[in-house]
């Protein structure tokens, strides 16, 4: 794996208005999976464009569903840097699984996606997350946070200056 450490990095996330309250919980995906991580295990898929953000949210919809676009600031060690792909002289063989169809696998088939064995096999190695190429954004890179491998010294900041984003639930009251 190719590791290296996110400095200054700002990235953005478009998320449901409901759930503006966690921007950071990862707790959405842990609750279904996503592509780099089994139901369970809380991740933070951000994009580091907006552009990014916005296509990812939208997905294959035509239409573009309400959503809340906040940006963050990126401080940590440890990330695993999958944007130039899966050359096989660098990379395991399970990696060139890295963009299956992991929906149709798990919840069209009920079979476990090659891409969650890559996600444990980034946890147990210590990494804190993936950095990778969107495929619905050519050219765009998401980041996929372990929110449970995070150390003190890892930083996810939400850029909310105005304090516009709400405290919780009863907040949309």
């Amino acid at each position: 794996m190719i590791l290296t450490d996110l400095t200054g990095v700002t990235a953005y996330r478009m998320l449901i208005p409901k759930w503006a309250v966690a921007p950071v919980s990862g707790e959405g995906a842990a609750q279904h999976g996503g592509r780099l991580n089994r139901p369970g295990i809380a991740t933070l898929y951000l994009a580091l464009d907006v552009t990014t953000a916005i296509k990812e949210y939208q997905q294959l919809s035509t239409l573009l569903p309400p959503g809340t676009l906040v940006s963050y600031h990126v401080n940590m060690k440890s990330v695993v840097d999958f944007r130039d792909g899966s050359d096989p002289s660098r990379w395991p063989p399970i990696w060139q699984d890295f963009f299956c169809d992991w929906r149709s696998l798990w919840f069209g088939e009920g079979v476990e996606p090659p891409s969650w064995v890559v996600g444990d096999e980034v946890i147990d190695s210590g990494a804190k997350g993936v950095l990778f190429s969107s495929q619905a954004n050519p050219g765009g890179f998401n980041l996929a946070l372990y929110i449970d491998a995070l150390s003190a010294t890892d930083r996810i900041s939400v850029i909310d200056p105005d304090r516009s984003l709400p405290k919780n639930q009863n907040s949309w009251n």
